[in-house]
């Protein structure tokens, strides 16, 4: 979700982030997200095309993820280029993401917890102060029955925040001793490049017997996502031109052979160790392939879509939304009278939207002055 002064979810503020584009299609991501969970919800996640196509409307998480990891390294990759040794601050770094991310995830986080202190409906995972300072503290998915009810998209911020800390870790040591304050593109792409392997070969570790299911939602199994948009901050910079509509046209089809049987049932992560992997990988192919040509890419009625006002408005209150937006659906379920597993996906979503678009808007006027200060 992520989100960003740098992160996928916030509006930008440096020169490479400046693009309305790049904050437009976060408004993609988070619609996208809304709807699978609206699927969910309406017991439409079945086990045939039609179900596994709604389940993969997750690919926005996947959005998010790529976004984020090329905004946070565009400051390194210029400051490469520029060859003089002053690479991003640590200290305002993660100052920075504090602020943008904490404050309205807090909010989120308490009102929920206050709601359910009137609403007894749900399962006992996550509740108690155990639970609370587990979802404070961003480590609910470190172990089992920390998910409380409202809140369970947070495992994907969750692992967002720990590439958020890992990111200057390896960025301040790639920058330092591998490229030696030079702008090296070749030694980038190939380390990099040897990082993407950290997502498959942690996904066969996590689905041996034996090991913490939880694991498979830790930070690791998602690192193609986050690393994919660390190339893309390379590779952007080296492309002349990002040709839209191939890239485009890929995007669509891999998203369509995600759905595949082989890509697995509709869970988050498969239960068969190749298929996670292989949807993982139809993934990042997605999001690189929307989020490309806005980086490299000449003017094109995708780039002018994204950069419309409508949607950099959206685009704007993305994180918010992501936030409040499952705990909204819990409740819209109940005001159209549906039972768990029950209803119309449309209905469901479009109402859940235009509720949650507001409460995102208030949210993000709430904390905006504190992030915006940070930004200053």
């Amino acid at each position: 979700m992520t989100a960003s002064t740098g992160d996928a979810r916030s509006p930008a503020r440096s020169p490479a982030t400046r693009r309305p584009a790049l904050t437009g299609i976060r408004t993609v991501a988070a619609l996208t997200v809304c709807l699978t969970h609206a699927a969910f919800w309406t017991g439409h996640y079945t086990d045939d095309y039609v179900g596994r196509l709604f389940a993969r409307f997750e690919v926005g998480v996947t959005i998010f993820f790529v976004l984020s990891g090329y905004l946070l390294f565009s400051p390194w990759v210029r400051s490469l280029q520029a060859e003089a040794g002053d690479h991003p601050r640590l200290r305002r770094y993660a100052w920075h993401r504090v602020r943008r991310i904490v404050p309205a995830y807090v909010i989120t986080v308490a009102a929920v917890y206050l709601i359910f202190m009137f609403r007894t409906d749900s399962s006992d995972l996550g509740h108690g102060w155990s639970g609370l300072v587990r979802n404070l503290t961003l480590t609910q998915v470190y172990g089992f029955g920390h998910l409380h009810t409202g809140l369970t998209q947070m495992w994907s911020l969750a692992a967002e925040i720990a590439y958020y800390i890992a990111l200057p870790l390896i960025s301040w040591p790639l920058a330092r001793y591998v490229c030696r304050d030079r702008w090296r593109p070749d030694l980038l792409i190939a380390v990099l490049g040897g990082l993407l392997l950290l997502s498959p070969i942690w996904t066969m570790v996590t689905h041996d017997d034996g090991v913490d299911p939880t694991a498979r939602l830790w930070a690791p199994t998602f690192a193609i996502w986050f690393v994919a948009g660390m190339l893309l901050a390379v590779i952007g910079r080296l492309v002349r031109s990002w040709p839209t509509a191939p890239s485009v046209a890929v995007a669509v089809v891999a998203f369509a052979l995600s759905a595949g049987a082989f890509a697995g049932e509709p869970t988050i992560v498969p239960n068969d160790a190749g298929a996670a992997v292989g949807k993982h990988l139809l993934y990042a192919v997605v999001a690189v392939g929307l989020i490309g040509p806005l980086v490299g890419g000449s003017p094109s009625r995708w780039s002018r879509l994204c950069g419309s006002r409508p949607m950099v408005w959206f685009g704007e209150i993305s994180y918010e939304f992501f936030l409040v937006h499952v705990m909204v659906l819990e409740l819209v379920m109940d005001l159209l009278g549906y039972q768990i597993f029950t209803g119309s996906v449309a209905v469901a979503f479009l109402v859940t939207t235009a509720i949650s678009v507001p409460i995102a808007w208030l949210l993000h006027r709430a904390t905006s002055p504190l992030w915006r200060v940070a930004s200053g």
